[in-house]
């Protein structure tokens, strides 16, 4: 398995997301973060699993949000740069790489 390393604000994304998902429905929270952990756990087992959409970034959509795990491959290991909507602007994230 490829080790995985979030960025801080990747973290960020998603403690603001599951704060937003809590408030929205007690337990919805905890299915949006069990949906990022199934995500990771397929790039760690293949991080050429998803396409690229920017040089050397990749985008994982997770199952049943309408977020996009963005991260960088390399051998040393995978770097999640963010977790967005689908429909944020992508210069959100994109300063971060």
């Amino acid at each position: 398995m490829t080790p995985v390393v979030f960025l801080p604000d990747a973290q960020d994304d998603i403690d603001t997301v599951y704060a937003g998902y809590e408030a929205r429905l007690v337990g919805l929270g905890g299915r949006f973060l069990r949906a990022v952990s199934r995500t990771v756990a397929l790039i760690e087992v293949n991080p050429h699993l998803y396409g690229e959409v920017a040089p050397g970034i990749r985008a994982a959509l997770t199952r049943r949000f309408p977020l996009v795990v963005y991260y960088r491959a390399d051998p040393a290991g995978v770097v999640v740069i963010a977790v967005r909507h689908g429909r944020d602007d992508p210069a959100a994230w994109q300063g971060r790489v």
